[in-house]
């Protein structure tokens, strides 16, 4: 049976999410419920629609704008829920106030009985063509072009509001001229609806004075660009600001993150509907149990390809085209880190942030001016071809956090193992131990039987001796050794190579490895975080955690094997990708049928009575797989042929 695509993966027969477009309909099927509709199909979602406004629209006007009854609405709403429940809602086109307010008392009830399903709101006010959408009561369309809907009403009641730079201003009456005032508007979105933002640049263009007049306007290329970089903003980038505002199940340290999510722009006049299609999109993908962040940049993206790909059917702008789940790298978004974002969460871990001194520095540090990340190496630090390249696949990559079973599986054959010693960094010294004393601390602690469960026990003289005994080990092995964390010691012995996590990056001197020849693998937890991983062109990326673990308190829920599986299809011709989480016999199959190449084991062997046996088990069965997929390709291409 052939896929959606016309391919020949299988069909999924899993029942899909339901995901509500509560919008307008667009006479022409560019925009409005009908875009929703096939973005949300073409995603893997089964779309539902809830409709507040009938539009007679066409690819060049918009004649008449006539909202249902407030009756029809509530009675849509209603009969829905009780037999299709979403797992997302989007809301686009609201006809009035009334339908505002009306809409915000049923969301309320909503989510007494459905707290963790996201809405989110894309403030439509004017088509493609320019002409009004939202008339509130207003027979002359291009006069209700001047004003706005208050959206107040839904207050805490959403999770994102994705406004263009002409919804932008008007939501926030400023004047948005500038991208730092973009920047800055976008905040204070974001604190007086108590949601995140999703401030889309794509359609600015600046110059003039008057932002709705000069949307549309045709303006000399190299006038143009002087505009764009006299404001901040760059002519050849589709720039848009995400403001996130505790964002569940996000990393601590982009829960409440601001970031410049920057793409190629796309030169097409073929742009209907790209606004109701990207917040369908971010609907459709949170409703799959991705995180905010990363259905914003996949949605992104998905427009990216909708664009790349779109043609003209009637006089004016045509629609977007549908294109499936983006897993081509290229249309992803080169994401730049606000300077806030660390040094809040570096406030958060280590002071009271109830202290009027901390607020103070937080205010100061929270201007949407400022757009310099804090971190000792930005990406364009470093060099162009990224960190070492690895020979060869990691396989089973075991993960301990002691000497004794580190020397074992090295002298077992093993020729990558991660040496993962948690501790306080605050509490290392810089000064080496004696030759003479080398690990005999740490190598007594282990033979007297204390625990190696890797807490945050070795501090100074006593770590260092261990990491140092770990790469000699590994140099005698002839094995590749990543110290986790530690990289200033990794660089001092000459590891080969280090494993950071997300927070790592902003405080380590990652040109400093670089320049040292060590490898580099970064962790990941989500699509955003891949994508964070990626600019800095490490060595490998580890994917996890996939199942639930015991090993290590993680803020996120487990990833499992679809979003792995999307993962893995996105960077698979770039990186050595490395799964990890609660990984062991029983699951390995279902891990390699994602198409990763490696998986990093920690509880499989280190709570095994014998390591040494557990990683050959681990890597037989491992192989075993591979041997099987191979099998099967090469079945599946003498059927072809008969």
């Amino acid at each position: 049976m052939l896929g959606i695509h016309g391919d020949n993966a299988p069909m999924n027969t899993e029942r899909p999410a339901f995901v509500w477009t509560i919008a307008g309909s667009d006479s022409g099927g560019g925009a409005g419920i009908q875009a929703d509709l096939a973005t949300i199909q073409d995603l893997g979602c089964h779309g539902c629609s809830v409709i507040t406004t009938v539009t007679a629209q066409s690819s060049v006007a918009v004649t008449l704008v006539e909202p249902v009854s407030a009756a029809m609405l509530m009675a849509q709403l209603t009969t829905l829920l009780s037999d299709l429940p979403p797992k997302a809602i989007k809301i686009g086109l609201l006809a009035d106030q009334t339908q505002v307010a009306l809409l915000a008392d049923w969301i309320a009830s909503f989510k007494i009985h459905y707290p963790s399903v996201p809405v989110i709101v894309d403030p439509v006010m004017v088509a493609s063509c320019g002409d009004a959408l939202a008339v509130d009561n207003c027979q002359d369309i291009k006069s209700a072009a001047k004003s706005a809907l208050d959206f107040k009403p839904f207050k805490g009641l959403i999770e994102l509001i994705t406004p263009n730079v002409l919804e932008l201003g008007r939501l926030t009456h400023s004047d948005v001229s500038t991208k730092a005032q973009f920047a800055a508007a976008a905040l204070a979105l974001s604190q007086s609806l108590d949601c995140s933002v999703l401030a889309k640049g794509g359609d600015v263009s600046f110059g003039c004075t008057d932002i709705l007049d000069d949307t549309h306007a045709q303006t000399h290329a190299n006038a143009l660009d002087a505009a764009y970089k006299s404001n901040g903003w760059d002519l050849e980038l589709a720039e848009d600001y995400l403001v996130c505002r505790q964002v569940r199940a996000s990393s601590e340290l982009h829960q409440n993150g601001r970031f410049w999510l920057a793409s190629q722009r796309v030169n097409t006049r073929h742009n209907h509907g790209s606004g109701c299609t990207l917040s369908s999109a971010i609907a459709a993908v949170l409703a799959q149990g991705f995180v905010l962040q990363d259905a914003v940049v996949v949605a992104k993206a998905y427009v990216s390809q909708g664009l790349s790909a779109a043609i003209g059917l009637g006089q004016g702008p045509g629609p977007l085209a549908r294109t499936g789940w983006p897993n081509d790298l290229s249309r992803y978004a080169k994401i730049n880190l606000c300077d806030g974002n660390f040094i809040s969460y570096q406030l958060n871990q280590h002071l009271d942030v109830g202290n009027d001194l901390v607020a103070t520095v937080l205010s100061a540090i929270d201007q949407a001016t400022a757009q310099v990340r804090i971190a000792s190496t930005p990406p364009q630090n470093i060099l162009s071809h990224g960190f070492k390249v690895l020979d060869a696949d990691l396989g089973v990559y075991p993960v301990v956090s002691d000497l004794i079973m580190l020397e074992s599986l090295l002298a077992a054959g093993v020729k990558t193992v991660q040496l993962r010693i948690k501790t306080d960094i605050s509490e290392l010294t810089t000064a080496a131990p004696a030759k003479s004393d080398l690990g005999k601390s740490a190598l007594s602690r282990c033979e007297s039987g204390e625990p190696k469960s890797g807490k945050p026990e070795l501090i100074g003289s006593e770590l260092e001796a261990q990491i140092q005994t770990a790469i000699a080990l590994g140099k005698h092995f002839n094995a590749q050794i990543f110290i986790n964390d530690h990289w200033q010691l990794a660089i001092k012995y000459r590891a080969f190579g280090v494993h950071l996590g997300q927070e790592d990056l902003a405080v380590t001197d990652l040109a400093a490895i670089q320049a040292a020849g060590l490898a580099l693998g970064i962790s990941s937890h989500s699509y955003f975080e891949l994508l964070l991983a990626h600019q800095y062109s490490p060595s490998y990326i580890a994917l996890g955690h996939i199942f639930p673990t015991t090993t290590k308190q993680m803020p996120s829920a487990p990833q499992g094997l679809a979003k792995l599986t999307h993962y893995v299809a996105l960077l698979q011709d770039h990186y050595p990708l490395v799964a990890i989480g609660g990984i062991d016999l029983d699951n390995l199959a279902k891990v390699k049928a994602s198409g990763v190449g490696n998986i990093a084991v920690v509880r499989a062997i280190t709570k095994a009575k014998d390591p040494v046996a557990a990683f050959a088990e681990l890597s037989q069965a491992w192989e075993q797989c591979s041997l099987s997929e191979e099998l099967a390709v090469k079945h599946e291409l003498v059927a072809k042929h008969e």
